[in-house]
């Protein structure tokens, strides 16, 4: 189907079928899934998931796209199309008693923000498998003392458990971006690996860790936690943020001022 793929919804449009074929086998839909895509495109996954679970939802921001998808999946299962933006997506609404599945090739552009949404939602959400850009699923997956590990790493660590399954080129898509993809797994905790008392102090502790990175604790976290109390559950105030492992910035939030 003729469409131009447009820069400001960052469209990247999936063409392999080889990769398309990996990607559904690594979700493996089943017909009791309650399976939801994030930006269908032109239907490259929409199609073979909706043939394999009979049904699916699945939430498009550009409206010129929709006619195109109810014409692709006419009388191969059950489509139910939102037309929203997904970052605003009430998704626990989609889920009644059973938890959902969700996939998609997100957009790059807006990638780190909606994957935060989801996050505020992963009480209604079994599992997550997207295609995006490397870099981002580098940094999903990394561990202390890594360059790539940062903010984005310890809150989904913290919500969920990550799994990196494979890396895809860019002559997968069209246009081509001009970076590798990979694909993640998602699942989220039913509890987390980590006691918290709160998690909004817990995100403000690890943002203002991170938004200097090059200093120490001791100076990004001077207003929230003193050097002295750092030092009483065994953290060293001379560390720095990339050097902490979840837990420890799970002990810094339990004992932070602002609690």
């Amino acid at each position: 189907m003729e469409h131009k793929a447009r820069k400001r919804f960052g469209q990247n449009f999936l063409h392999d079928r080889g990769v398309i074929e990996r990607i559904v086998r690594v979700i493996g839909p089943k017909p009791d899934d309650r399976l939801v895509e994030i930006g269908p495109g032109l239907g490259a996954l929409t199609l073979p998931l909706l043939e394999a679970a009979g049904h699916l939802e699945v939430v498009e921001l550009d409206r010129d796209l929709i006619p195109k998808l109810e014409t692709l999946c006419a009388g191969r299962g059950a489509l139910a199309i939102h037309s929203a933006d997904a970052l605003r997506f009430d998704f626990c609404a989609l889920a009644g008693a059973d938890k959902l599945r969700i996939a998609g090739n997100l957009p790059y552009n807006i990638s780190t923000p909606l994957l935060f949404h989801l996050l505020s939602q992963a009480r209604c959400i079994r599992d997550m498998h997207f295609m995006l850009q490397k870099e981002v699923v580098d940094r999903l997956a990394a561990l202390p003392d890594c360059k790539d590990y940062g903010r984005l790493s310890v809150m989904v660590q913290y919500r969920c458990k990550v799994e990196r399954l494979f890396t895809v080129p860019p002559g997968a898509f069209i246009p081509a971006p001009k970076v590798d993809s990979a694909i993640v797994r998602l699942i989220p905790y039913d509890a987390p690996p980590v006691q918290v008392d709160d998690v909004a102090t817990l995100e403000k502790v690890v943002a203002q860790a991170f938004g200097q990175r090059r200093k120490t604790l001791r100076n990004t976290l001077r207003d929230l936690v003193d050097a002295a109390v750092m030092e009483s559950i065994g953290i060293n105030p001379q560390r720095r943020a990339e050097t902490l492992t979840l837990a420890e910035f799970a002990a810094l939030a339990n004992c932070c001022k602002t609690r």
